[in-house]
């Protein structure tokens, strides 16, 4: 039986009709920049996570960036996030000019460890960038506090989150700004690249507003030197549709998981678990497995989908050496590179899938006994 990572056909087939007739008049009207799509979107995604201000952009990258240029980071400063993170949050970074620093994540959570997070924080430090990795929002109080005791910035990489809580707050709404990627495979994709920023203060989400399209506070009249970083029309007409399904969506993900725990409890594996406090919306189901690589080649055989998030933790990336670390110095993010193998997962994934996939897993170890 063969079994992808996601299933965005099937996903598409459900909802075709109302994204054909957004997009219809997209191109009727032609109005393909900043327009109305976008506008709901941003209202939308804005008191999805009670924050004040959402600001539409190009890409999760660009939504990072945005927001460390917003909050004045730039040569001089440092950043403290996670090395066990996709690119682009370290990218993000040092293309302001500021230096990241890394911290070590919890080996339940995979999230950045905060105690770590403390021991790294010196006179240089301007932020904190923690990520809300695979679906799981990180501590929002004890983050909170930490910020605010040091007088720091709290960015939320929110890219894999969107719809996720925690202790009353979701993604995107614990800092002074939340960021969001819409890249397809994300649980609330559009149809190429786009991303938001969510800013608690007002002239914050004005920097953002304006550094999106060139540093512009009128057409023509540059105040800041920014980027050509807007979402565009057309992504915002695919998203509106669907994040009238979000919340569904996310709640099919969860019952996937539930399934994926109850069948795999006892099998050699490391399962991954939340929070009694936490809404886990699993943007990817994550294992942890002795003999990953054997087993990831043993599932692609079988036509079952499987991945490695992520294979090089960010502080051993040649291109990153400038900074300093190596290896033995972040453990638990070597580790979990290692070990680690995300199963299928998507809202359109059936209940036998996930008898597929976890027959398969077993099989795997039955013959290694």
């Amino acid at each position: 039986m063969k079994v992808p990572m996601i299933n965005l056909p099937a996903q598409f087939k459900n909802i075709r009709d109302e994204v054909w007739a957004e997009l219809t008049e997209v191109f009727e009207t032609q109005y393909f920049v900043l327009g109305p799509r976008v506008r709901k979107l941003e209202e939308q995604m804005a008191a999805l996570a009670n924050m004040p201000f959402g600001i539409g952009v190009s890409s999760g990258t660009d939504s990072l960036i945005l927001a460390l240029k917003a909050a004045g980071i730039g040569p001089g400063d440092e950043v403290i996030t996670t090395p066990y993170s996709f690119f682009a949050t370290v990218s993000a970074i040092v293309r302001v000019g500021a230096t990241p620093v890394f911290a070590d994540v919890d080996e339940v959570s995979f999230n950045l460890d905060i105690r770590k997070t403390k021991k790294a924080i010196t006179s240089k430090t301007r932020a904190l960038l923690p990520v809300h990795l695979f679906g799981l929002v990180c501590e929002p109080e004890e983050w909170r506090n930490l910020a605010k005791q040091h007088k720091l910035y709290l960015i939320e990489d929110a890219c894999q989150a969107v719809g996720a809580k925690r202790a009353g707050y979701t993604a995107g709404g614990i800092g002074d700004f939340g960021c969001f990627s819409f890249y397809p495979t994300k649980n609330l994709g559009g149809a190429g690249d786009g991303g938001m920023v969510l800013a608690r203060d007002e002239q914050l989400a004005q920097y953002v507003r304006m550094d999106r399209v060139h540093g512009a506070r009128d057409r023509y009249y540059h105040d800041r030197i920014g980027i050509c970083g807007r979402l565009d029309e057309v992504q915002a007409a695919v998203l509106v549709v669907k994040m009238k399904y979000l919340a569904v969506w996310n709640e099919v993900r969860r019952e996937r998981a539930a399934l994926y725990e109850k069948l795999l409890k006892d099998a050699p594996v490391t399962i991954p678990t939340a929070p009694a406090d936490a809404y886990h919306t699993y943007h990817q189901y994550v294992i942890r497995a002795p003999h990953r690589n054997e087993l990831r080649d043993y599932l692609r055989a079988r036509d079952i989908a499987c991945d490695v998030y992520y294979p090089v933790p960010l502080h051993l990336q040649p291109c990153f050496a400038f900074l300093g670390s190596g290896k033995g110095q972040f453990p638990v993010a070597e580790q979990l590179s290692e070990d680690t193998l995300a199963l299928p997962m998507s809202a359109e994934l059936t209940e036998d899938d996930v008898y597929a996939v976890v027959k398969e897993v077993r099989g795997f170890y039955a013959q290694r006994a």
